[in-house]
């Protein structure tokens, strides 16, 4: 993403571009989840955060969603938004396996609740998938 910032795009494109390649489907429905209650909150969620942080040079998205999956799971209080960027993670080449050792490395900084909260969303997010993801016999 970061490569491909254009300094004729706005913050909005910027951010809708950024939220589709590492979010995928999973920010959308955040995104639309606003749209009858804080359609404004909507945008600055897609501006600042995708379009000016996530763009931005220095850190790769795979290091970014590893910094953020780590900040989440060390809240103990954001399964939502965690479970989002679980599934973020492994678009942009996080491993399942390196999930679950981010959420273990948090049970010394944060406790052994928040860590097996994060390893709960985790499972959850895994499990998902995998139901997308296997043949559906009729």
């Amino acid at each position: 993403m970061q490569e491909h910032r254009r300094a004729s795009e706005t913050r909005l494109e910027r951010g809708r571009r950024a939220l589709a390649e590492i979010d995928g489907q999973a920010g959308e429905n955040v995104v639309a989840a606003l749209a009858d209650i804080a359609p404004d909150f909507a945008t600055y969620l897609i501006e600042f955060p995708f379009g000016d942080i996530y763009s931005r040079p220095g850190l790769d998205l795979r290091a970014r969603e590893i910094a953020t999956i780590a900040a989440l799971t060390a809240m103990g209080t954001a399964a939502p938004q965690l479970k989002v960027h679980i599934e973020a993670g492994l678009n942009v080449g996080i491993t399942r396996d390196e999930i679950t050792e981010i959420m273990m490395q948090m049970a010394v900084y944060a406790g052994f609740p928040a860590a097996l909260n994060g390893l709960s969303a985790a499972k959850d997010v895994f499990g998902n998938r995998d139901a997308h993801t296997l043949p559906q016999t009729a």
